[in-house]
This record gives C-alpha cells, structure tokens and sequence, in this order.
C-alpha cells in the first residue's frame, strides 16, 4: 500500500475496483487492489455502512505561509507513512467541481485556508504532488474549475460571495493564484448548496437552499434571479453543455430552465425548457449525461429513474421516462450518471452502488466507503472513473461496471451489422473495454 494524505473536497477525473483516498487517522493517500467480491468494505472505513462519528484524534495543524491573495502555487509531495499532514478537516459541505476540462487537475478545498490542485497523471505513481493556493482570511466550500482550466472559482465561507482566481503557469511547472479584482456582491439569503460554472464560459450559477437560484456573468454581474417554486432547493446543477440549469427539492419534479444569449454573445433571458414529472415524493438529487441527453433521478419513493431529454421542449415535447430502478436510501445521498449514460452510481451514507442503465440491475456495491457520510459523488469526463467525498477522503474507483456495459452494448449492435468498417469499429471498442477491464483485474476478463 502506498500512501500520501489529503485536505478535502473535491473537483476531479476518477476510477473502480482500485481506489485511491485519505482517512481518520491514517492521514494517507492509498492505492489499494481490491478482492474480486462484488461488495467489500474500504481498508480503512469501517465495514458497516451509515455515518459513524468523527474520530476524536484529528492530525495537527502543519506550519503554512501566511494567507494572501496572490498566494504562489508551490509544489507540495506527499510521501507514505510520515508524510506531511494535511492540516484540516473536510468542509462540512463535502461538495466538489467536475473535473478540469483537460482531465489534468483535481481540486480540492478545507478549512485550512487552502485549495490544493492534485495532478491525475500521479494517481498512480509513488509520490502524489499537489499545488496550494491560500485563500486568504477565508477559506473555500466549493471549487469549481472554468472552462479553459486557466481559472477556478471557489465560494468563501466566511465572506459568503464567490471569488475567481487566474492561473499563471510558470517556467518550471508551478502555478502562480491570483485573486481576480472584487468578489461577487452578496444577493442570496440563505446558505448556498451548490455553484456551477458554465462550459461555455459565458455564466456562473449559485443556488441556495432557499427557492433561489442566481445567474451571474463571469464578471460578477447579476443576469437573472431564479424562483424554483419548489418549497426548498435540495440540489442544482448546470449541465455539461452549458445551456441549461436545473434544480429539485421539496416537490416531486426536477425543473430545467435555458439559459439564453444572443449571437453576439448577449444575455437574453432564462426560458423554461422542460420537468421531469413522475416520482411520488420529492427527489434528492440528479445528473446529467455529458451530452445533456439522458438524466437520472434520485427520489425520496425509493426509486430512481433514466430519462431521455434529447427532446423538443420548444414544441411543449416532454421527456421519455427509459427505465425506473428501485433503491433504499438514507440522507444525505447523490446519483451521478457516468458521461456515456452507461451506468448510475448512487451514494447512500457510506455506501455506494452502481447500477446499469439498460435493465436498471445493480453491478456493484460498495460499504463503509468512507468513516462519515459521503457529501458528494462524480463520474469524470471521460467515464472510466467514479470519484466520491466523504470525511478526509476522495476515493477514486475504477468504472468496471461502465467497462462491462460498453462490452454488452457494442456486442448487440455488432450482431446486427453487416457493414464491414462498422463491425471493425465495433470490434475495436469492445477490444478496447476488455483490455481496460484485464488491466484492472490484472488478467483475461
């Protein structure tokens, strides 16, 4: 086992069947193989699920520079055992950006005053390096990356606003964080539980757990304020194209509106597009596909559901309903659907299980992920990973179930074709997924 430790929460690229994470008291990041078993217990988790207790030792505090703004990105190694420490616990928000639009960073935030980018090439190798950019007086609750990669935005705690920070890469590699002019005003009135940023880079969201979802310029500027109407937000989301933002709650629907600009590049307006209409109760969380064609739910009936959104909402076109899975659940819980729409994993407590989207039958289970309740859940771009946050940890899993889906899909469609370069296409994915899957399990699979 190899090990290095870990801040926080998280913004990423991931993986099944090996992880990689940071625990109570093994203030450690480790690379571990896994049992052929279906289910298994984490190494350093405890092998029941639910939500036990912080452990009541916490690692000291590590000497840090003083904070400042324009803080340097100085390359930090973490080591095995007698490594450096991170020096504070995870913020109790747990929530995480989608990974760097390039696949090469993870971001992470605690209260220790600090956002640590994790390079992924290293997730494999010895030493684990990462780069700090000090956030002042404050300290950051949720990370997201721009588009580019060239900046992040973070939402400070404390100040209650969201700040930008460039990038600058410098001749040896490093970073160098700079803190854009101004924070964003302050319009909500209540606790934020998300921000997104918009893959075209044209606007941020933030959401609070009010009814009130905001639509921002990157220049801090209010575009638009959104009422959801559903008694209280319980998740938002901007989807992986950059259109739409979508929000559930209270009520049993999830409400996806358009974000609108003009050719020139001009906001408009936000549109209603369409709802997702068909659970029994209020619904806890839901993902989009990379595409923004297909989205899971997540509902307190104790089921989830497989949508087709790849439809006319400007001709009153409603979503399909694909397929309805069954589920126990206990907050706080989150469904990520993986990029190709292949597979759903859905966090409960501690617990993670993985499910297929063309029968809606479960794949894989995973308990005592972490030693609290896992805060936040996501596939990474190009779907071979699932990453989840809880505790200290980011565990990173490989996407075996997504391998396995990718195989049964191409092997139907390979049946029905006739055409000679479309079966050697066919032949070269599934190829591809079955030498990914040899590679995880370390033989023929």
């Amino acid at each position: 086992m190899r090990v290095v430790s870990h801040p926080a929460e998280v913004a990423v690229a991931g993986r099944w069947r090996r992880w990689l994470g940071v625990c109570w008291g093994c203030p450690v990041l480790s690379l571990c193989s896994s049992s052929s078993s279906r289910s298994r217990p984490c190494c350093a988790a405890p092998a029941r699920g639910g939500c036990p207790p912080r452990p009541p030792s916490i690692p000291k505090r590590t000497a840090r520079p003083p904070p400042g703004l324009g803080s340097t990105g100085r390359r930090s190694r973490r080591r095995g055992p007698g490594g450096t420490k991170h020096s504070s616990t995870v913020s109790p928000t747990g929530c995480w950006s989608p990974p760097s639009s390039n696949g090469k960073y993870l971001a992470s935030c605690a209260d220790d005053r600090t956002v640590r980018l994790w390079s992924t090439r290293d997730f494999a190798a010895r030493e684990h390096h990462c780069l700090r950019a000090n956030m002042g007086l404050d300290h950051a609750e949720l990370v997201r990356f721009s588009p580019d990669s060239r900046a992040f935005v973070v939402w400070l705690a404390s100040n209650e606003t969201i700040r930008v920070y460039k990038m600058t890469k410098k001749d040896d590699g490093n970073f160098t964080f700079t803190a854009a002019a101004g924070d964003f005003p302050k319009k909500h009135k209540a606790p934020i539980i998300n921000i997104g940023v918009a893959e075209t880079g044209k606007f941020i969201m933030t959401a609070s757990n009010d009814t009130t979802i905001m639509i921002w310029s990157p220049k801090g500027e209010v575009l638009a304020s959104i009422n959801t109407n559903q008694m209280s937000n319980a998740y938002a989301a901007v989807s992986p194209c950059g259109r739409f933002v979508a929000s559930c709650g209270f009520t049993p629907d999830v409400k996806v509106w358009e974000v609108c600009f003009s050719k020139n590049g001009d906001f408009r307006e936000v549109a209603r597009a369409f709802e997702l209409k068909g659970h029994a109760a209020g619904i806890h969380s839901f993902s989009f596909s990379n595409d923004s064609r297909r989205m899971a739910t997540l509902s307190k009936d104790g089921t989830w559901k497989f949508w087709d959104t790849d439809v006319e909402y400007k001709k009153q076109q409603d979503p399909y309903l694909l397929l309805t899975g069954k589920c126990e659940v206990a907050e706080p819980c989150r469904i990520a659907l993986s990029p190709n729409a292949h597979v759903v994993a859905i966090s409960s407590g501690a617990d993670i299980v993985v499910y297929n989207t063309r029968r809606g039958e479960e794949e894989e289970r995973f308990t005592g992920v972490h030693g609290q309740c896992i805060t936040d859940l996501a596939f990474d771009t190009s779907s071979r990973y699932l990453v989840s946050c809880g505790d200290r940890a980011i565990r990173v899993f490989h996407n075996t179930a997504g391998h396995r889906a990718v195989v049964e899909e191409m092997e139907a469609i390979l049946k029905k074709t006739g055409n000679k370069a479309t079966r050697e296409r066919l032949e070269q994915q599934i190829s591809s997924a079955r030498q990914a899957l040899a590679a995880i399990y370390g033989r023929k699979h």
